[in-house]
């Protein structure tokens, strides 16, 4: 019943800002035809492939449904900053980071949804959109906006080659939906190359833009959900948070303007050592390096009351095809052995514990855990960990294809029949793999993490570098 009010209340928005931009002398005192040429070509993207992603979306119901119309609410925040970009100078950073402000609201509401709905059977359609979607923020960067919007949908192809992968034979409408989001991104791209090559194209004779300059009216509240504000900061461990968390930090800052650098302290003559060598020898703390798996705090609206993000009661269940095994902690004999072919295991935030699965199971993914210990006997299908620490997996009988992504720490002990096992990593280090030898001990081999790519006069060539010592 939400879901119908939210689409009902969203279609009759759209309506009625379609109107007013159509009467004459309103959407910023501009018919639809005095309209710049960019915002009429964002106007066609808008009706080409926006809303088929919107109408596929709508086919798929559920949660994709509502983080499309959240998708959709972003870009329309974004059309009013082209009107008014159209019709005023480009202004001060303070007042452009008002001007912002409704695109990065909006970042953060869809990213927030995928937090709050980690659970949803379309996770893989929540985390490709999430991933991405800060490439709304291109309006904010110079002098390449188009590769930031290509790096963002970049993100996104993690987890719609899952959705390709699941659904390539079995539902068709999954695979439009992917086609139909990327092309949203891809026409973007070209968008920008066109009108924006270099950033955000102002006005260059109209008055200079001022917080309050309205060329359409902002999507309103019905549109989605209102944005609960920045995520709280992520626990230890969680890489994919911490990327979009980031950008949207990032983000953030932009939008600070000048007041990004209120906070830096001047430094006096006394306090630099090239003038004062005596602090040389004084020793004092070594400042270490950067924490892995963290995320700078949003420096703006950030809320000093928000904690960690509260943990979720520990799970082992069974829903519907998947297993669910969450929020473990120092369980060290946690077992799954009523198991079938069709069935899946996602292993969510389990730290200090141990899993073991018997019999044969399509896939198993291990995501945000930590100092977790793994043992199987077959998968069918991939054996993926994401965004962990420290996890061992030891695969006792058969499995065609392990992925390692955004994980630091993870050792892999193949079984004799599993040696022609493909390992695929990415953005991840101290990985080993360990052979079985005859006198039942391992071998241990570590996974290249450094190469070395020349261009060979027709094609770059990669290899991987030996490190001496």
């Amino acid at each position: 019943a939400d879901m119908e009010r939210l689409v009902e209340r969203l279609e009759k928005a759209v309506e009625h800002l379609e109107t007013l931009c159509q009467g004459p002398g309103m959407c910023g005192d501009a018919s639809a035809k005095g309209l710049a040429q960019y915002v009429q070509a964002f106007d066609a993207l808008l009706a080409g492939p926006v809303a088929e992603f919107v109408r596929i979306s709508r086919e798929v119901g559920g949660d994709v449904q509502q983080h499309a119309e959240m998708v959709h609410a972003g870009l329309m925040s974004e059309r009013a900053l082209l009107v008014v970009a159209s019709q005023h100078q480009q202004p001060a950073e303070n007042v452009l980071s008002e001007l912002l402000k409704p695109i990065s609201e909006q970042i953060q509401a869809v990213q927030n949804f995928r937090e709050k709905n980690r659970g949803s059977k379309m996770f893989n359609h929540l985390s490709a959109v999430s991933e991405s979607i800060p490439a709304l923020g291109w309006v904010a960067m110079a002098p390449k906006p188009g590769p930031y919007v290509k790096e963002m949908t970049d993100a996104a192809m993690f987890y719609t080659n899952r959705i390709l992968k699941e659904y390539k034979d079995v539902d068709k409408k999954q695979v439009d939906w992917v086609k139909a989001y990327l092309s949203i991104w891809t026409e973007l791209q070209a968008y920008i190359k066109e009108f924006h090559t270099t950033g955000l194209t102002w006005s260059k004779s109209g008055p200079v833009a001022t917080a309050g300059a309205k060329a359409a009216p902002a999507p309103p509240a019905g549109i989605a959900p209102p944005p609960p504000g920045p995520p709280p900061p992520p626990a230890p461990g969680s890489s994919s948070t911490d990327d979009s968390a980031s950008r949207s930090a990032l983000f953030a800052q932009i939008n600070r303007g000048e007041g990004i650098t209120s906070g830096l302290r001047h430094v006096s003559d006394d306090m630099k050592t090239h003038k004062n060598p005596a602090l040389k020898s004084q020793g004092g703390p070594v400042r270490s390096g950067p924490k892995p798996f963290t995320a700078p705090k949003p420096a703006c609206n950030a809320n000093p009351s928000q904690g960690s993000s509260p943990k979720g009661p520990p799970l082992l269940e069974l829903e519907g095809k998947k297993w669910r095994v969450e929020n473990q902690e120092n369980a060290t004999n946690l077992v799954i052995s009523d198991t079938e072919l069709k069935q899946v295991a996602y292993v969510f935030k389990c730290t200090n514990s141990t899993l073991q699965i018997k019999g044969k199971i399509n896939s198993i993914t291990l995501d945000n855990c930590k100092k977790l210990g793994l043992v199987f006997d077959d998968v069918v299908g991939i054996v993926e960990i994401i965004n962990s620490r420290d996890v061992k997996v030891q695969v006792m009988g058969k499995v065609p294809t392990i992925s390692i992504n955004k994980t630091d720490g993870c050792h892999v002990y193949l079984s004799k029949s599993s040696l022609d096992c493909e390992i695929v990593s990415a953005k991840s280090s101290e990985m080993n793999v360990l052979i079985p030898t005859e006198g039942g001990d391992f071998n241990e081999f570590p996974v290249p993490e450094q190469f070395k790519t020349v261009w060979n006069g027709q094609k770059l060539v990669t290899t991987v570098t030996e490190i001496a010592g």
